[in-house]
């Protein structure tokens, strides 16, 4: 199939090879007070989806000093159904209003019908499926007017009719549309100790240059009739296996935006800005290693 090339806005600051955060309410007043570098936020794209009020005015505020990326997770890109124009109409508002350096949504489905569910679930990895996402990666785009990424799930079952391993689902995505790709090493672990796969293999296998961001986040384990099972929350700081997993990432991809996503148990915003100090500390040893290679 040929290559799908989406068009591209031209005018969007990139977000350099440095930490971000995910932008949270109850931070706003210190972010402004505080003016903390170096940094960028990421937003959910539906808290935003309002025609006014404080949360859009913070965010244009925040917007005056910060780079932004935009995260959906409601367009359930891998449902068998036609895209919901709604969405996609508030988020191209969005974007055309805030001009976000990165716009992102994750290899999942949540919707089968008008109902919606509370959940990134996960993709039978098939040619069905492949062309499916393919279409609707290519008509968001379109639509959106810009690239955006595609973000490898977290999962907590396999289906037994998948015959394309995710890395390589990925890959033909990012390559039959011009998508970017949103590497989550925190997901990867998980899957990784869930499911019984090599995280450094799967990362090998990414193609470097359809990388564009990574995210970081905590997990939690559960016990489940004698066996753990590894649950991805975004309520805790980085594991050491996982800043581990990040380094690798690093080696293979190069230094580029990372992000410290922490949803559920908000901590006070210093403990999210010294997670995001840790990743720019891999940063910067990311690009001195590839400057002496150079």
């Amino acid at each position: 199939m040929k290559q799908h090339v989406p068009p591209f806005v031209s005018d969007f600051t990139p977000i350099p090879a440095i930490a971000g955060v995910g932008l949270k309410p109850e931070h706003y007043n210190e972010i402004l007070e505080l003016k903390p570098k170096p940094l960028w936020f990421e937003v959910h794209t539906e808290n935003y989806m309002s025609d006014g009020g404080p949360h859009l005015r913070f965010l244009e505020r925040i917007r005056s000093d910060y780079p932004l990326s935009f995260h959906g997770v409601s367009l359930s890109i891998g449902s068998d159904q036609p895209l919901n124009y709604d969405i996609l109409n508030r988020t191209k508002k969005l974007i055309d209003r805030y001009q976000p350096a990165l716009v992102s949504e994750h290899l999942s489905w949540s919707v089968v019908g008008n109902t919606y569910f509370n959940d990134l679930l996960p993709l039978p990895y098939t040619e069905e499926t492949l062309n499916l996402v393919i279409n609707h990666v290519n008509e968001t785009q379109d639509f959106l007017n810009c690239q955006i990424l595609i973000e490898n799930p977290s999962t907590y079952l396999q289906f037994v009719d998948s015959v394309i391993p995710e890395y390589q689902f990925l890959t033909e995505v990012a390559s039959r549309t011009g998508c970017g790709l949103l590497i989550d090493v925190n997901n990867l672990y998980v899957n990784a100790r869930n499911h019984h796969i090599d995280a450094n293999e799967w990362l090998s296998n990414i193609p470097p240059q359809a990388v564009q961001e990574i995210h970081l986040a905590g997990h939690h384990i559960n016990i489940i009739d004698d066996q753990e099972i590894l649950i991805d929350d975004h309520g805790s700081k980085v594991a050491d296996e996982v800043w581990k997993i990040y380094e690798r990432a690093l080696q293979l991809f190069g230094p580029m935006p990372s992000l410290i996503e922490w949803d559920t148990e908000v901590p006070a915003f210093n403990i999210l800005k010294s997670e995001a100090d840790i990743a720019n500390n891999y940063l910067v040893n990311s690009a001195l290693r590839k400057a002496v290679n150079a």
